[in-house]
C-alpha cells in the first residue's frame, strides 16, 4: 500500500486547509483511514478515523465541530477538512491505513495514549497556524 498526502500549509487563526490521502494497492473498501497529528514536544494525538466501507466518521474532541472527514471512493480519497483552526492545531498531520479493520480500531484511534496501531503511514503534512 501506498499513501500520498497533500493539502498542508500555513494559515491564519481561523482558517481552514483540506487535506487529502489517496491510498493504492489494496481494495478501498477493506481499509480503515485515521488522521493523526504530532506536534514538538507533544504527544500523537489521533484527530480523525474512518472506515472506507460505511463512511462513518469518528472524531477527537478536540477538533468536533471544526474538522471534517469524508471519502470520494471514485477517487480513492480521503479528505481532512480543517476549519476553524487555531494555533494549537499546528502540527505535522499523517494519514495511516489500517488493513480490514476491526470496531474497535476506530474508537480506540481517538484514545488519549493508544499506542496507534496502523498498517501504513503517510509521509505527513504540514499544518501551521499563526494567531
Amino acid at each position: 500500500v501506498q499513501l500520498v498526502e497533500s493539502g498542508g500549509g500555513s494559515v491564519q487563526t481561523g482558517g481552514s486547509l483540506r487535506l487529502s490521502c489517496t491510498p493504492s494497492g489494496y481494495p478501498f473498501d477493506d481499509i480503515g483511514i485515521g488522521w493523526l497529528r504530532q506536534a514538538p514536544g507533544k504527544q500523537r494525538e489521533g484527530v480523525a478515523c474512518m472506515s472506507m466501507s460505511d463512511g462513518h466518521p469518528y472524531y477527537a474532541d478536540s477538533v468536533k465541530g471544526r474538522f471534517t472527514i469524508s471519502r470520494d471512493k471514485e477517487k480513492r480519497t480521503v479528505y481532512l477538512e480543517t476549519d476553524s483552526l487555531k494555533p494549537e492545531d499546528t502540527a505535522v498531520y499523517y494519514c495511516a491505513v489500517e488493513i480490514e479493520p476491526f470496531s474497535s480500531w476506530f474508537v480506540d484511534w481517538l484514545s488519549p495514549g493508544f499506542p496507534y496501531e496502523y498498517d501504513y503511514l503517510g509521509q505527513g503534512t504540514q499544518v501551521t497556524v499563526s494567531s
